[in-house]
Order: structure tokens, then sequence, then C-alpha cells
């Protein structure tokens, strides 16, 4: 893969060029082996997805996506009220302690947020952990789950298995931490490892559902798993490309496929 040509201010050939790389790039993203933890290739695709945000044209995709997010996220939240004040009453009735957890993620450029959750764990949960297990999975970002969580309440095992446990970061969407659709926000020590992938991750906002949730939402444990799909959402980022996935989502998520 040939580096891109760097731009120099006024020079509107070298620009077109750039525009004319960063476009073949992203036409061809599938085609680019990203199965491996490559820092120089991944440093290239930085550069070209970056420079494709900023142009004109794809800041209108992002200005319509920010209003999408917050009409579209402000309607879900009124619609599912129901379903969201069910959900509270069902988490604290049933299991002891608050309604709503609470994790810090990876956000946009690279910052940090709260993201909001219904809690599906006991309050008492860490008793049931291997915490020498856990540690030694985090420091290689390798997330712990297990199909038999016994830390799992059976309310919270319901609210996994429909998705309604994400849910309340419908208000993380409204709010401008997160997207209705992008990256999937990690927890901050599954990037701690990969500092090229998380640069690229970062530059739009993680989302409540996305490509790598549509198309292989069972491998979740490793940031490295979701990472093809991760770069060409932002590679390819747009205001359809959103409404294609959200169409998708509800098939997905009826399905149950990898929630647990």
């Amino acid at each position: 893969m040939d580096t891109p040509t760097a731009i120099h201010p006024g020079n509107t050939a070298v620009e077109d060029a750039r525009d004319v790389y960063t476009d073949h790039l992203a036409a061809d993203i599938t085609k680019v082996d990203l199965s491996t933890n490559d820092d120089e290739m991944l440093e290239q695709l930085y550069e070209a997805a970056a420079a494709r945000l900023q142009r004109p044209s794809v800041r209108v995709h992002l200005f319509l996506k920010r209003m999408l997010d917050i009409v579209g996220g402000s309607l879900l939240i009124f619609i599912l009220s129901p379903v969201l004040i069910g959900a509270v009453l069902g988490t604290k009735l049933f299991s002891p302690g608050p309604a709503f957890f609470k994790q810090g993620r990876w956000a946009l450029n690279e910052g940090h947020f709260m993201c909001l959750k219904y809690r599906s764990m006991h309050v008492d949960h860490g008793q049931h952990l291997n915490t020498d297990k856990v540690a030694e999975l985090a420091e290689k970002g390798i997330l712990f789950k297990h199909e038999q969580d016994p830390r799992i309440t059976p309310v919270g095992s319901f609210l996994r298995k429909t998705s309604i446990d994400e849910l309340p970061q419908l208000f993380n969407v409204v709010k401008g931490d997160m997207s209705l659709v992008g990256p999937r926000p990690l927890v901050t020590y599954m990037l701690q490892p990969f500092p090229a992938l998380r640069r690229i991750r970062c530059l739009v906002r993680p989302g409540i559902t996305g490509l790598w949730q549509i198309n292989d939402r069972s491998n979740n444990l490793s940031a490295l798993q979701m990472q093809k799909y991760d770069i060409e959402y932002v590679m390819n980022v747009s205001i359809w490309f959103d409404l294609k996935m959200l169409l998708q989502t509800p098939g997905v998520v009826f399905k149950g496929v990898g929630a647990h």
C-alpha cells in the first residue's frame, strides 16, 4: 500500500490526488488484510480516514448523522419509555442494588465517557471472579466472559439476551457521547494495547449498533476481532451507511445471536 501524499495548503492538485487515494482505499478496504495488528498499515489507514472526514461533503454527512442521533435517540426514548421503565423496575425488584451500571469507555478523539447500561450482574459479583485470570486477560486487552456466568442475575440474563440492557445508551447518544451507529464502545483496557487501532476507532463516536454488531456479534472478546468492521465503517461513514445499518439492526436483535 502506497503512503498517502502529504497535503500542502493551497495545492489543489495535491489535495485532489489525496482525495482520489482516499476514495480508492475506502472502496477497496474489504480487500485489505485487517486480521493483524500492523501499526504501519493502521497509521496509513488513520491518515486516509482522517483526511476524508475533513472533506466538506463528508462533514455534511457527519452533521446529518448528529441530527439523526439527537432526533432519533429522543424519539426512541419516548417510544420505548414503557420498556425503559419496566427494565428499571425489574432490575430493582429482583436484585438488590442500583438499576443502572456505569463504566468508562473510549470516546471520540480518544476521550472517555461513562457508558450507561442496565445492571445485569449481582452487586457482589466480584466474589465469583478469578481476579488473577481477569487481570491477566485485561493486560492483553481481552474481555472476560463466560456462557454460564454466575455473576449475571436472571433478569440481567433476559436483558442481555434481548439487548434491552443497552437501551440506556440512548441517553449517551442524545448527550453526544455516542451515536446510534458506530464502533462498539469498548472498556478502556481493551484498546490500551492497540494505540494505532484506537486512533482510527476514535475518529468517530462509538455506537449502539454498527457494522460489527450486525455481521459478527459473537466475537466480542478482543478489539482485534472487531477491527476489520470498525475500520471499514470509519473509512466509509455516511448518513446512508448509518440508515442501512439501522434498518438491519432489528433483525439481528430478534435473532439474539451473540447476546449473552
